[in-house]
């Protein structure tokens, strides 16, 4: 399973020790919280952190994994300091929000889901941010651009790493 997350170095389990104190008195429906909390903590769940979790619990390594894969809310791999959502709905993909994306994946070197080299910023895709009025758009942290164009894009990535 080790496949599964990006290398971490030496990790400090130590910091899963409030959160199993938190939950020991739960009954087996603690495994979802103390995931969130474990994400929470390191940002992601690394493989060390599973397996001390599925050690802690008695739960399976396999049933921890397959929470984990199920819910979009948990993140095995680090996710880069901005997270860029690139709306992929109808009102976006007549506006060439295809162009966009090609934008964005050339000027980032990741594909949907990726994490640039330099932990700077994750590219998602997404069905629809309900800006459709902007269209195409797209959102880095909680800021919405909209009414872009792929000239517009290295601007808005130039002004993110400045951050």
């Amino acid at each position: 399973m080790s496949s599964i997350s990006a290398p971490t170095g030496a990790l400090d389990l130590t910091k899963l020790e409030p959160i199993f104190e938190t939950y020991k008195k739960l009954a087996r429906g603690s495994l979802i919280p103390v995931l969130q909390a474990a994400q929470e903590e390191y940002g992601y769940l690394p493989t060390t952190v599973l397996e001390t979790i599925a050690e802690r619990t008695s739960a399976p390594i396999s049933q921890i994994y397959g929470v984990v894969t199920f819910y979009s809310q948990f993140r095995l791999l680090p996710r880069g300091r901005h997270v860029i959502r690139a709306c992929q709905g109808t009102a976006c993909h007549v506006r060439s929000s295809s162009m966009i994306l090609e934008t964005l994946k050339s000027s980032l070197g990741v594909t949907p889901g990726g994490t640039t080299t330099d932990q700077q910023f994750t590219l998602e895709t997404v069905a629809c941010l309900g800006a459709c009025s902007l269209a195409p758009v797209m959102m880095v942290d909680n800021e919405a651009h909209g009414r872009l164009r792929p000239d517009k894009i290295l601007e808005i990535l130039d002004k993110y790493r400045r951050k």
